[in-house]
């Protein structure tokens, strides 16, 4: 599948088999997302890969947005580590764009994913900060779940010609 495939046909995938998922292939993932671009070359991430089926279950509960991580194989917690920035504020979007790889990699592979939000919601910060033990400085922006699809999204067209713009603002191509 080449990248611009990937890109148009990518789609959250919620439901997935109960196949799990080899450790090569969890390993091109996270190549795929710490592959990135971030702010001074500074890489400010964390990953925390998840399989433990007891810790997945439990994630709904302070995440109700992420219950597709009770019949996911796998979820890849991303996380900032403040530690390490160099240009500060911009792990957020130094994480976005690793887990936009880390999604982009996971169906280039035949796997299903999708990107839950944590950061900014505090109470999800805190949910997941206590579950999985984490310091002041890492922050949790994202829970991706991962596994073979139990579902199929086909691709769609989402180019929408009036939220394009010459120059400047309200100037038509």
């Amino acid at each position: 599948m080449d990248a611009l495939e990937a890109i148009h046909t990518r789609r959250s995938i919620r439901k997935y088999t109960d196949e799990s998922i080899a450790p090569e292939t969890i390993k091109e993932l996270l190549s795929a997302a710490m592959s990135a671009p971030s702010a001074v070359n500074a890489q400010p991430w964390t990953f925390i890969v998840i399989d433990d089926r007891k810790l997945l279950d439990e994630i709904p509960t302070y995440s109700p947005y992420a219950a597709m991580a009770r019949n996911a194989p796998l979820a890849i917690l991303v996380c900032g580590d403040t530690s390490l920035e160099k240009a500060p504020g911009f792990w957020v979007q130094d994480c976005s764009a690793a887990i936009q790889n880390l999604l982009l990699a996971a169906h280039a592979l035949g796997l299903g994913a999708v990107w839950t939000g944590i950061h900014p919601m505090e109470d999800r910060v805190e949910g997941f900060r206590k579950a999985f033990n984490l310091p002041e400085h890492i922050i949790p922006l994202g829970l991706v779940p991962v596994g073979y699809p139990a579902q199929k999204a086909g691709p769609q067209d989402r180019y929408m010609e009036e939220k394009v713009y010459h120059n400047s603002y309200g100037k038509k191509l």
